[in-house]
């Protein structure tokens, strides 16, 4: 593991600005994941419990030991940057949403974490974090919700995080989801499907985040041969994503594979 800690940046308020991972075993899920994603580890300015995933000399994730009551264990979890943390918090509750943690100091910042109205985790973030953006260099190449109302979520993320008065922002709605870019990129997008009251948790509402990997098959059987499986019934895979596949990790969080295209 690298000692070389990540550039820190200000992030773009609004949008997603990292992706974080919660587990019981650190080693062992570094373990995974390097050997599926074939990434590499450098410190944090958050202690020896928390870890910066690098693909390419780019950083990709956050993923940390559990500590009980910040934040739900083996969840992929997209932060968003705020420009107030208590604002966005009370913009959450007021909205007969979940404010789980929070807002509480984290290194340099102040985090929080919540649930929307149907069950989907994130955070939100108020400082420097590091230089990563979705769908650029070797971070997530995408960030969907899966939810069970898309106009429903479009508006409760809107009106939290703002993006009506954000520079640059713009909400597209398309017939059966909308994305968010900002100055023409996509960012994330919120699609339909989610089962609000399903027993499995990869078809309830949540956050998607997808990877990119050269041979996604190839992936899903180093991932299977490093202790992890695959979600019964099958997730949906969307057009937009390509060939994908949907899988777990050891301590059962959720992933999707997407073939890398550049």
């Amino acid at each position: 593991m690298s000692a070389s800690p990540a550039k820190r940046v200000t992030p773009v308020p609004g949008i997603p600005c990292w992706v974080n991972l919660i587990v019981g075993d650190l080693s062992a899920c570094c373990a995974f994941y390097a050997a599926v994603l074939g990434w590499e580890f450098t410190a944090s300015s958050l202690g020896d419990q928390f870890v910066i995933a690098t693909s390419r000399g780019d950083p990709v994730a956050g993923i940390g030991v559990h500590r009980p009551g910040f934040a739900p264990a083996s969840v992929w979890t997209p932060y968003f940057a705020v420009r107030d943390a208590d604002v966005t918090a009370a913009r959450i509750q007021e909205r007969s949403a979940t404010l789980a943690v929070g807002p509480m100091a984290v290194g340099e910042g102040r985090a929080g974490v919540g649930a929307d109205r149907d069950g989907a985790t994130f955070g939100f973030w108020k400082g420097p974090s590091p230089a990563w953006s979705a769908g650029e260099g070797s971070a997530p190449t995408s960030l969907d919700l899966q939810t069970r109302d898309v106009f429903d979520a479009a508006v409760f993320y809107g009106e939290v995080f703002d993006w009506a008065t954000e520079p640059g922002m713009d909400i597209v709605y398309r017939d059966d989801h909308v994305l968010v870019e900002r100055n023409g990129r996509a960012v994330l997008s919120l699609r339909g499907g989610g089962l609000e009251a399903s027993e499995q948790p990869h078809l309830r509402p949540r956050w998607l985040v997808n990877f990119t990997v050269d041979d996604v098959e190839h992936a899903v059987v180093a991932a299977l041969r490093a202790g992890g499986g695959r979600p019964h019934p099958p997730a949906a895979t969307w057009a937009s994503q390509g060939f994908s596949r949907t899988l777990q990790d050891p301590e059962g969080g959720l992933f999707t594979l997407t073939h890398r295209t550049d």
